[in-house]
């Protein structure tokens, strides 16, 4: 079973603040903010949610397909990629915008203050999935944060060629209105978010709790230090704990370690429980690492009985 990853393919600007976040902000001022912080560290990576998960797919022994769109400026790290297994094929390369670039600044708490810039990920809207897919045939496709209009174009694409897919609309609920919400959402055969997310998409989509679960197959929910949450209409829900670490690096792209060690057990015909189990384990990886694409996965988490092909 083969999976394409499609999202944001970006370099990360990954700076460190010693102090607290929560400290600087004002009660009683926080409809004018204006704070700048001095940081200690400052870690460029390669990052985007698509090339993240794609990179743990790798890891874990597949070739994932991924789609997105990049900057000139992609060459060395597409060839990164695909020395690691990547399928890098169905990537756009704009001949005007650079690369996405993703800035973030995190505390001792692991609060997080970032801003996304996208570039070339403005041009995802022109990638034909459809095409792509009968050139480099896929099982299963991801539907990551990406282009709104692209997240849109791949799920209509899914729908009208019968290609099973997962939605995990992450970071763009905060720019998507219901409707489109609900259109990214409706049919899929797994929903990512997190328990923020699952909030948000709840009061924007004006769907209940059970609306969702049965206009999906599953809906996962990571939580953090508290491990996940595995759900499905007519099934109690499945709580599996996280994989404690022995030091927390760096939470950025620890979300996608967890999707992309989810989905390898899932190829490989693993149940829910263990799904998310292997999910917690990379994460915990993740964590570990500064970098969202650093760290390795032991052979021992590979799991077998799933065609990585």
């Amino acid at each position: 079973m083969r999976i394409a990853v499609t999202g944001s393919i970006a370099t990360d600007h990954l700076m460190t603040f010693p102090g607290r976040i929560a400290e600087q902000l004002l009660a009683d001022r926080l409809d004018h903010v204006s704070l700048s912080f001095l940081v200690d560290t400052l870690d460029v990576r390669d990052g985007g949610v698509a090339a993240n998960i794609a990179y743990g797919l790798a890891q874990l022994g597949h070739r994932p397909l991924l789609l997105g769109a990049v900057g000139a400026d992609f060459a060395p790290y597409g060839e990164r990629l695909a020395a690691l297994g990547v399928d890098v094929c169905g990537v756009h390369v704009s001949r005007t915008r650079h690369t996405a670039r993703f800035l973030c600044t995190t505390d001792p708490d692991g609060n997080q203050i970032a801003s996304f810039y996208p570039g070339a990920m403005a041009e995802a809207r022109n990638i034909d999935l459809a095409d792509v897919l009968r050139k480099a045939p896929a099982d299963l496709v991801l539907i990551g944060a990406d282009d709104p209009a692209a997240m849109l174009r791949h799920t209509h694409a899914c729908r009208t060629h019968g290609i099973p897919f997962a939605a995990d609309p992450s970071q763009q609920l905060a720019r998507l209105d219901g409707d489109q919400i609900r259109e990214l959402v409706e049919g899929a055969d797994h929903l990512f978010t997190n328990e923020y997310e699952h909030a948000l998409l709840l009061a924007k989509s004006g769907w209940t709790h059970a609306d969702v679960l049965h206009r999906v197959g599953t809906w996962v929910t990571t939580l953090g230090e508290k491990g996940s949450r595995v759900e499905r209409a007519g099934d109690p829900p499945l709580d599996i704990p996280a994989v404690p670490a022995d030091r927390a690096a760096d939470p950025t792209g620890v979300g996608d370690a967890f999707r992309a060690g989810y989905l390898a057990a899932l190829t490989a015909g693993l149940d829910p429980a263990e799904c998310a189990r292997l999910g917690s384990q990379l994460a915990t990886l993740a964590l570990s690492s500064v970098g969202t694409q650093t760290y390795a996965a032991p052979r021992a988490l590979v799991p077998s009985g799933g065609d990585t092909t």
